[in-house]
Order: C-alpha cells, then structure tokens, then sequence
C-alpha cells in the first residue's frame, strides 16, 4: 500500500467513483468524501464490491457536507491527506435552476478546502477540477485556434465564472496546485434512465457546436497522475485524443445508434454564425502538454462507443422497435419546439426553463 493518503471530494459523481476504482487499483489509499444520501450509499458499497476491489483495507468513505466550513475542516484535520482531488461541483444544468447553491458549492466551499488545507502542519497538494467553461462561447465559424492553457478566461455564464473564481483561490493559494481543465466526460456505461432535464439541455446546444469529449477511465487517470505526480502550479486541458473533436451534433445521435436507437433523436438547431454570444462554452483544446506530463489518452471515440453498443448487447435489438415512438417523445421535449427561428438559442432556452444563466454577482 502507498504511503500516499488521497482525499476525493464528489467521490460518488460519475468522475469520482472512477477516480477512487482508479487509485484504488494502484494501491492508493483513499478517503472519498460526499453528501450522506442514500444514492451515495449505494455507489458507495457498488464500489467497494468492484473490481476485485473487495476486501481491500484502502477505501476510508466519511460524509460530509462541503458547505459546512466547521465539518470540512474537522474532516482535513482528521485526514491528513497527503493530496486533495477537489471534483464536488454543482454542474449544468442544476446550477442554473440552484445558483446560491452552486455558488456554495463550487466557490464558498472551494475556499473553506483550500484554507483547511493551507492550516494543516504539512499541507497537501491540492488537484482542482476546472471546466473549459471558463473560456466562455466559441463560434466555429469565426475562431480558427483551438483552446490552450493560456488562452485568457471569459466565461459567459454562472458555471463557468463560478470554475474561474475557484481557480483564482487555488493558484492564488501557496498550496502546490494543479488545476484540470475538462471537456466533455463520457461514459461507455449506458443510461436506461429518462432525464428529463438532460434531455432538454442537450438538445439547445447548437449541433455545429465544437466539443472535445474524453472517455471518464482517461479523466480519472489524469486526475490520479496529477494527485500522485511532481508537476506544479500547471493548468491542463483535458480532452480525448484527436477522435474525440467532434461537434454537438454528431455526439447524442452517435451514442444513441449504439444503445439501438437508431433515429430515435430529433435534428436539432444549427448555431448561428453571425453571432459570438449563442453559443455554449465548449470547443477543441490542444491537450499535448497534458498527455504530456499526464499521459491519460487511452481510449478513442470509437473504443468508447463500440464498447457501449457491446454493454447493450442484445437489448439493443427491442429498442430499434421503439425508435420512431422515442423520437416523437423527445421531439416534444424539444427547447425549440413552437420557437421561431432557425438557429440555436442556447442561453435563451436555459433562461426559458431554469433563469438567468449569466455570471453571479458576489455579494
């Protein structure tokens, strides 16, 4: 067992739980820490019975609530981690509908970790989760670069501007940090489960929009390199390989064939050239310095999809059948459904459904 002790906040999130299998399976000892919820639980004891992970004496699971300055430095103290992974985040689209919440969530208790952290007789190093959503909007159609490290941050909505100001407290500690920069995190793992939300927030994203997704298994090595490595005050981009450059709308229909629902999503908007504003924060990065110093790229897009369609396996077949009838369900789901126009309004549909996206003030 490595002397390493990890502490993983957001252990129970789809990027966590790979995280703590990750370092689990080399050896780590971790301390995953999230809400006391019943779902959480759960993954909890789904995990420790994985893998061949049974058994081990390295998984320590203490709940605690991040918002709660005195419980969070109670739980650094206890810990004395070695190194923090800091994942716990309120994402899109929940930030939009709970902004107070995720402004405590994803800035207030992003600086009650780092001063607990910062009070510890030896701190630790301290991995920050960030977001390509700190650049803001991209057009495709006028931008001919790709996202870089030092590329300045502009970020156009509340996620994003929430990921910057917890960056600026991290770098601004005397912590050694490195901060993460993700793009869009999939999973070969196929969702039977109908949100609603989710469903309405993918399909106002415009279809020529640019993302760079990354297979959850690369995320977490990254993480786990960065938590275990000797690189220092280094901010990284985190993507896919070359295959992963895609655009929105070639993402959910690609995902959908390989469950079996072949046709099953309705076309959405194309975004609009002539604007820098209606677009979503997300675009290609140049990610060789991070595989690099990191080298987390091991699975492609295509590796990550066939591997879905062979986890379907047969129940792919029943689902073909009920392609034109999932279509027409989320047709009616459509953000643009009865919306005149023929280009994507991506902040216009969030506003509709959850309010104001743009950047909160801090009081």
């Amino acid at each position: 067992m490595s002397t390493d002790r990890i502490l993983v906040t957001g252990a129970f999130g789809l990027v966590g739980a790979e995280l703590v299998r990750t370092l689990l399976a080399g050896g780590h000892d971790v301390v995953a820490t999230d809400l006391d919820i019943e779902p959480n639980h759960k993954k909890a004891a789904r995990l420790r019975g994985s893998n061949g992970l049974a058994g081990r004496n390295g998984l320590d699971v203490r709940w605690a609530d991040l918002t709660d300055p005195a419980a969070l430095n109670a739980l650094v103290s206890a810990v004395r981690p070695t190194a923090i992974v800091h994942l716990a985040a309120v994402i899109p689209p929940a930030c939009y509908a709970r902004p107070d919440l995720a402004r405590k969530v994803n800035v207030t208790a992003t600086q009650s970790l780092v001063d607990a952290a910062v009070a510890q007789p030896s701190p630790p190093r301290f991995i920050q989760a960030s977001s390509v959503a700190v650049y803001g909007p991209r057009n495709p159609h006028r931008v001919d670069d790709v996202l870089t490290p030092d590329l300045a941050s502009a970020p156009a909505d509340l996620y994003g501007a929430h990921k910057a100001e917890a960056e600026s407290i991290v770098a601004g500690s005397h912590l050694d940090w490195v901060i993460l920069r993700l793009g869009g995190v999939l999973t070969a793992e196929p969702r039977w489960d109908i949100d609603k939300d989710l469903i309405y927030f993918e399909g106002l994203l415009p279809t020529d929009g640019r993302i760079q997704t990354v297979d959850v298994r690369d995320v977490a090595h990254a993480f786990a390199a960065a938590a275990t490595g000797q690189m220092s005050k280094e901010i990284y981009l985190i993507g896919g390989d070359e295959s992963h450059r895609i655009t929105q709308g070639f993402l959910a229909p690609a995902v959908s064939e390989a469950m079996g629902l072949t046709g099953g999503l309705p076309i959405g908007r194309a975004g609009n050239p002539g604007s820098d504003r209606d677009w979503f924060a997300t675009d290609w990065m140049d990610t060789s310095s991070a595989q690099a110093a990191l080298g987390f790229q091991r699975h492609t897009l295509a590796d990550l999809i066939a591997e879905t369609r062979d986890r379907v396996g047969v129940r792919r077949y029943p689902l073909r059948v009920i392609a034109p009838a999932m279509r027409r369900y989320l047709r009616a789901q459509s953000p643009y459904r009865h919306t005149p126009g023929r280009f994507a309004d991506p902040w216009g549909a969030i506003a509709s459904r959850w309010g104001n996206p743009s950047p909160d003030s801090v009081s």
